[in-house]
């Protein structure tokens, strides 16, 4: 018996539900499709596609973490310093300092859930 995988995709437990689906309606500036009121919502990104889910009660324990989650998303931008700008326009202003690293220059941000968001700009 062999595995095959045929498509794929990112999810996040988001006991504030609302507050991170409209934090990514704002980011990535478009509505969740597929989109179940205080259930689930989807968006549509190149290459990936982001699934924000409320867990079920039974369930909640395992996502009650008032700390940062070891999850990153990476969104590569074309301007960093606009980005940036667009973060602190929807309230949630990135808390550090630009990095710069041989493959480009990147910001960490986090959205209302405690993800790491990687903002990301090429050399």
């Amino acid at each position: 018996m062999s595995f095959f995988c045929h498509d794929a995709l990112v999810t996040i437990a988001a006991l504030e539900y609302q507050k991170v689906i409209d934090f990514y309606r704002k980011l990535l500036s478009q509505e969740p499709q597929p989109y179940i009121a205080e259930i689930y919502g989807e968006f549509h990104l190149p290459g990936l596609r982001l699934g924000i889910f409320y867990p079920k009660i039974s369930h909640q324990s395992e996502f009650n973490n008032s700390t940062y989650s070891g999850m990153s998303i990476c969104l590569e931008v074309e301007n960093l310093e606009k980005a940036i700008a667009y973060l602190h326009q929807i309230g949630y202003p990135p808390p550090g300092e630009i990095i710069t690293a041989s493959h480009g220059r990147e910001i960490y941000a986090y959205d209302p859930a405690g993800n790491r968001l990687i903002l990301h700009q090429s050399n």
